[in-house]
């Protein structure tokens, strides 16, 4: 259960249908127990409010020069191999909650985000950098490895051969590497990712929720899909748009020249 004393996470609506998160926990946002019980609750409280996915949810950090440094190393180095594990499934379920295709979740990230505070922007959606932020998973140099979906996402985004490289020799990627590799998704001025990344989120409420949750499944489906079982998974989906009538009301919209009236 949260501790509900809890101030590592602050979480508060600021648009309609926008929901921003906020990491703050001095000095570097590391992910240590405070940081994983204020992320559930968070997204207990969401889930609570809008189980369908209707609000889209900014990840930011109130820590100047921090996303998230990483894991909690202090704690991480005084606990057995059980309790080591047990600290990594609860990392693991958290991420794997933010990455849920049903939800569209934005990572604003200025500063650094090492370790296990790379693995938390690569599991949202989308990633929007600030010109200073740095990238990486420098696990290798603890006798680890990135265990909170590093090693499976990174290649995802940004291929085999870059994921190794960046992981094998431990490297920091500036934002700029990043953004043309395609770890980061849009690239903004220094300090500006947190607003930028809000923009996104109120303009991905203009669209059709539906249409943008099967994109979400159709694309991670190419990931795992040969391609023929691919282009089937895909007409599926667009099938299910139309029976819904949401694809209707869109092409609709856009003949009387008016604002779409999607679910």
């Amino acid at each position: 259960m949260p501790d509900p004393s809890n101030t590592a996470v602050s979480w508060n609506r600021v648009a309609d249908g926008v929901l921003r998160i906020t990491l703050e926990r001095p000095p570097a946002n590391a992910l240590g127990r405070p940081i994983i019980e204020g992320l559930t609750a968070a997204l207990d409280a969401l889930d609570a409010l809008d189980a369908a996915g209707n609000i889209t949810v900014v990840v930011t950090s109130a820590i100047p020069g921090f996303f998230a440094a990483g894991a909690d190393i202090k704690h991480m180095s005084s606990v057995d191999a059980e309790s080591f594990m047990a600290y990594g499934d609860s990392l693991r379920g958290v991420l794997d909650r933010l990455a849920a295709p049903s939800r569209i979740t934005i990572a604003a990230v200025d500063g650094l985000a090492l370790g296990g505070g790379l693995e938390l922007a690569m599991a949202c959606t989308l990633r929007v950098a600030g010109a200073g932020a740095r990238f990486g998973l420098p696990e290798v140099k603890l006798g680890l490895i990135p265990g909170a979906g590093g090693t499976q996402r990174l290649p995802r985004l940004v291929g085999r051969g870059r994921a190794l490289y960046m992981m094998l020799t431990a490297r920091q990627v500036a934002a700029p590497e990043a953004h043309a590799i395609g770890l980061v998704d849009r690239l903004v001025e220094g300090g500006k990712a947190e607003q930028e990344a809000l923009k996104l989120a109120v303009k991905l409420r203009t669209m059709s929720l539906p249409a943008l949750q099967a994109v979400i499944r159709t694309v991670d489906a190419s990931f795992d899909l040969p391609l023929p079982e691919g282009f089937a998974y895909e007409v599926a989906q667009e099938q299910a748009l139309f029976e819904s009538g949401e694809a209707k009301e869109g092409l609709m919209a856009f003949l009387e020249k008016r604002p779409p009236n999607f679910v």
